[in-house]
């Protein structure tokens, strides 16, 4: 039985640790851009609204630059594609406020670790079709008269 080499896709990272947004938040924003090309994800991050767009744009900026720097790969930013994203829970600042009655109530102040990574575009492989050949005919039947 001979063996199958399978080779992932190279992939190029850029992880942002202890952000100080809502992971549920900042998700909202990460499926907008998963998949897409890196300058069609850099027009939507640019104009959306919400404040984890910057965030998220700073990280994508920094893997495209992993990715043109490595000296191994040799690629070109507007090539890449954005393989994969995604938003892991950080650690929770806990902090309390003062409420009625001499009482508190806890404030959670949630982080981020936000992930991309960025691949080269499948290279579409277009084959040449080969000339179509007409049709055979039934030949024409005869009239009988």
């Amino acid at each position: 039985m001979a063996a199958v080499e399978t080779t992932a896709p190279r992939t190029v990272q850029a992880i942002a640790k202890n952000v100080r947004i809502s992971p549920r938040k900042a998700r909202l924003v990460t499926d907008h851009i998963r998949g897409r090309s890196v300058p069609e994800a850099r027009t939507i991050l640019a104009f959306t609204t919400r404040a984890a767009a910057v965030e998220i744009e700073k990280v994508l900026r920094s893997a495209v630059a992993n990715a043109e720097s490595n000296p191994a790969l040799h690629w070109n930013g507007d090539d890449l594609v954005v393989a994969a994203v995604y938003v892991d829970e950080g650690p929770t600042l806990k902090r309390w406020r003062a409420r009625a009655r001499g009482r508190v109530a806890r404030i959670r102040k949630r982080t981020c670790h936000i992930t991309i990574k960025v691949a080269q575009a499948p290279v579409a492989v277009v084959k040449e079709a080969a000339p179509e050949a007409k049709p055979k005919r039934t030949p024409r039947k005869k009239k009988e008269s």
